[in-house]
């Protein structure tokens, strides 16, 4: 075979004479090329690190600062107050220098170390002004003279062209909230939730918290946060995540859809190619830190760490707790198809795959017929499952031979690509297409989506993608970020031909991509089919549902003078009473990523003014003017928690920490105890949109995402996933589980709808109302003139 010959790089005959050898040309070339690709790129990343490290200045303006100092010794000035004379007396090795040589680098070692100083005192500065929040609280549209006055300091100190992770020395740390503080928000976030006999016994766990281990175990998380870059992170990803035992597929994994009216092409190995060379770019412009960093007002800038692990990691399960493996400069791409594992090569002659050389690999594996090996097809659905059996099985089945080199293949790709069987998508003739594509990316047939990679990206027979993402390494909106940058990349900047191949010349010459071998036994066949399984039944368990809300959208909303996020939140929690009956403990996510190492904290939607509001359009004695009252107030309140969660004045997250130090402490308190045991049953989050702006939806209105989503949180309770797409839509993403008798997906869809309508209807009826007073007021001033 002709790749079989590719992949020998020299051949050698021993004869009576001596020694024939053969070396070939091809192979000694990819060599050489890969070499100096790879040298390329440590001195990007040398450079590019430089940058980071010196940043918000520049290298040079080290040498305008040496260049200063030089001159000074040319005019008879001394700016450094005698500090050039001191190193110049005290440098070792003095008198092997002449005059001149020590005056010069006395010069260059004093200019060096003001730079030096700058630069940290730059630093600091910044970070010392991004430690000011007051500009968030200030109404929308309104912007105090001393905001406008912190923003141009800011801009000032931020430098010019920042690289990705140019300002993380520069965020400051998450602040530890004052136990007080919390404790009556919390008090306050419970009030409408519970009868006055149930508020009063938490009220009493609460201030015995206060009096009694509150002290001590605040203390030991203030020390905490000095010694460490963020004092909730690395427990909320250890505690949260990588210690539960439970299956990690619909609890805790999520997904994210394709473009939702737009398919570039429908041939699925093209789509492929262009999706996975798009990805490709972004992780060389990732490992390179040259992406521009997200930035609020174009000048806070956001946290970037979260990025870091997007390619080439996997969560590796462990009895006890999981661990997130991240390796460095990985290339190849593990590709899954009817059972079978294939390991395909990302580069060649030291650069990327070209989109038609990846569309050729894929369509490769999509004509290959061989069959699964024994055990091969349902082999991943041991991600699905739980834990503990899912890592003993590693230790005992792959931890040698065979399976631990394929294993190890899986682990240590780039990432991992599904090619599906089934076409999937949003389907307006149909009335459940969003339901079954979003059930298809969330758990898929529980075997064909490798659970613990960073993530999976789905290739579907119509052209649609998809990705489902592990949880622990990040958050949505990381991995938005780069499935924004891939559909634009794909759509506006690769292209395809006229019939629907990727763009470029066909290189058949490549080495077919390559079977995993596996050798599984009839005992861990067991396992895979009991891990199965449970996982068939987690997923059949999920009740899904999507719609696209098209009556109005964003840009109706803000003309009421409201927060988008706060209107839809408030129609939830109209829509949760009309299905329950009952209010219920709300979480939305929101992010905290102004903070160095921030992710996310919760904000409690269920607030009493929410309550107040939701009471009064349900008592047909209400009026509109006092439901508009109740709801505007209702809505303050919600953005006031929310932005109060992104500075860092959240709840949960310190209750959270303050629980976990308890536990290393042995402190038993009633009152943490009562607060983590509590069920979030209605569990919401909004997917960001456009933000990388690369895409003008004004002008390509069809572009547009439709967002994602993630299963239910209780077992009772709903999830729900929400997108604002440009001004005149938003999606919706609703899950649950059929087992609950009190819930049911469709029926709460109707009820959101429902909700939206009746709040729109409030605006509607008291601008209509304005209108006809206007109308008299000018009716009587006519009357007035004519009289």
């Amino acid at each position: 075979m002709a790749e079989a010959h590719q992949a020998v790089g020299f051949q050698f005959t021993v004869r009576p004479d001596g020694v024939d050898l053969k070396l070939s040309q091809e192979v000694i070339k990819n060599i050489y090329l890969s070499g100096v690709t790879a040298w390329k790129k440590k001195a990007i990343q040398f450079k590019n690190g430089i940058l980071t490290g010196v940043y918000p200045a520049s290298p040079s303006s080290w040498l305008i600062v040496v260049i200063a100092m030089m001159s000074s010794l040319y005019t008879y000035i001394d700016p450094s107050l005698g500090m050039i004379e001191a190193i110049k007396e005290n440098l070792p090795y003095k008198d092997c220098m002449s005059v001149q040589t020590r005056a010069v680098l006395s010069a260059i070692l004093f200019a060096t170390g003001l730079w030096l100083f700058f630069i940290y005192l730059m630093r600091y500065t910044l970070k010392a002004l991004l430690s000011y929040h007051g500009w968030i609280f200030e109404s929308h549209g309104k912007m105090s003279r001393a905001t406008k006055l912190w923003l141009s300091l800011v801009k000032m100190f931020s430098g010019r062209r920042p690289l990705l992770y140019s300002f993380q020395a520069a965020l400051p740390r998450l602040p530890v909230p004052r136990v007080d503080d919390t404790v009556q928000k919390y008090l306050e976030s419970v009030r409408p939730l519970l009868d006055s006999e149930q508020y009063n016994q938490m009220e009493i766990l609460a201030n015995g918290f206060k009096e009694t281990e509150a002290a001590q175990l605040q203390r030991y998380l203030i020390l905490k946060s000095w010694w460490s870059t963020n004092y909730v992170s690395d427990w909320w990803e250890e505690y949260i995540y990588l210690r539960s035992r439970s299956p990690i597929m619909v609890n805790s994994n999520f997904y994210i859809m394709d473009l939702l009216y737009v398919t570039p092409t429908h041939r699925q190995a093209a789509r492929a190619g262009n999706v996975v060379h798009a990805m490709l770019q972004y992780r060389r412009k990732l490992e390179r830190g040259e992406h521009v960093p997200l930035r609020a007002l174009g000048i806070v800038p956001m946290c970037s760490t979260q990025m870091e692990r997007m390619f080439n990691t996997t969560r590796i399960p462990g009895i006890e707790t999981d661990i997130v493996q991240h390796l460095t400069d990985r290339k190849h791409l593990i590709v899954y198809h009817k059972g079978r594992f294939f390991k395909v090569w990302l580069y060649t002659g030291g650069r990327h795959l070209l989109p038609s050389e990846l569309e050729t690999q894929f369509q490769r594996i999509l004509n290959d017929k061989s069959e699964p090996q024994p055990g091969e097809l349902k082999l991943a659905a041991l991600t699905a499952g739980d834990r503990v059996p899912w890592a003993r099985a590693r230790i005992k089945y792959f931890s040698h031979g065979l399976n631990k080199v394929s294993l190890d293949a899986i682990e240590s790709a780039a990432f991992f690509l599904t090619l599906d069987e089934e076409p999937q998508g949003y389907d307006p003739a149909k009335d459940n297409s969003l339901d079954i594509y979003a059930k298809s990316l969330l758990h898929g047939k529980c075997y064909d989506r490798w659970f613990d990679k960073s993530f999976t990206l789905i290739s579907y027979p119509n052209g649609k993608m998809g990705v489902n993402i592990e949880h622990s390494w990040a958050d949505a909106p990381i991995v938005g970020h780069m499935w924004e940058y891939v559909l634009a990349t794909d759509c506006f900047h690769l292209g395809y031909t006229e019939e629907g191949h990727c763009k470029g010349d066909v290189n058949r010459g490549l080495p077919c991509p390559t079977q995993l071998q596996w050798q599984i036994s009839a005992e861990c066949q067991d396992v895979i089919e009991t891990s199965y399984l449970l996982a068939r039944q987690l997923a059949d368990d999920v009740d899904f549902h999507g719609y696209l809300f098209s009556e109005f959208g964003k840009g109706l909303i803000k003309k009421c003078r409201t927060s988008p996020d706060a209107f839809i939140q408030l129609a939830l929690q109209l829509a949760q009473f009309r299905d329950q009956g009952v209010f219920c403990l709300t979480y939305e996510s929101s992010m905290t990523r102004m903070f160095r190492d921030g992710r996310t904290e919760t904000v409690r939607s269920c607030t009493s003014e929410a309550v107040a509001f939701v009471r009064a359009m349900e008592d047909p004695r209400s009026t509109n003017a006092h439901r508009l009252a109740l709801f505007q107030r209702a809505a303050e309140k919600h953005q006031n928690m929310y932005r109060l969660a992104m500075t860092g004045c959240g709840i949960d997250r310190h209750l959270f920490c303050l629980y976990i130090v308890s536990k290393y402490l042995g402190v038993e308190s009633p009152f943490l105890k009562k607060v983590l045991s509590e069920p979030w049953k209605l569990s919401t989050s909004q997917t960001p949109q456009q933000q990388l702006n690369l895409v003008d939806i004004n002008k390509f209105p069809k572009y547009v995402g439709a967002g994602g989503g993630f299963g239910p949180v209780a077992d009772d309770g709903y999830g729900v996933s929400y997108i604002i797409v440009g001004e005149n839509l938003i999606t919706f993403h609703i899950s649950s589980k059929f087992s609950s008798p009190d819930t049911d997906s469709g029926r709460f869809g109707q009820h959101i709808w429902k909700a939206m309508i009746d709040i729109q209807a409030l605006f509607k009826l008291e601008n209509n109302k304005r209108m006809v007073e206007n109308g008299k007021c000018v009716h009587l001033e006519h009357l007035k003139k004519l009289m």
